[in-house]
């Protein structure tokens, strides 16, 4: 029984990083998966795949899973890089390409 400990990225469908200031621990699957042959739907026998807990740090989840013995592999976060922006940047006249309509 392998767990995860991550912190995940922000989704898609976010501007801004909300949810990903925690630390998450998984489970990976002990088990592949398989297709219903009827409805085509996929199933596992694997009941720790539907665990998720989420920490506030990197430390709490790390005592958690040595706590209770759990074998797990870290994955440290990667910082996205800060790019500042500003609407009027678009109309400097420093830009390489001048703005025209």
């Amino acid at each position: 029984m392998l767990a995860r400990i991550y912190r995940p990225a922000k989704t898609a469908m976010q501007s801004g990083k909300a949810n990903t200031r925690h630390w998450r621990l998984e489970f990976e699957p002990a088990t592949a998966r398989t297709i219903d042959p009827l409805m085509g739907w996929t199933s596992s026998a694997d009941m720790n795949g539907q665990v998720r807990l989420d920490f506030d740090s990197r430390e709490e989840a790390v005592a958690y899973a040595e706590r209770y013995g759990i074998a797990f592999r870290l994955h440290e976060a990667q910082e996205a890089p800060v790019i500042l922006k500003a609407y009027a940047d678009n109309f400097a006249t420093s830009r390489k390409v001048p703005w025209t309509h």
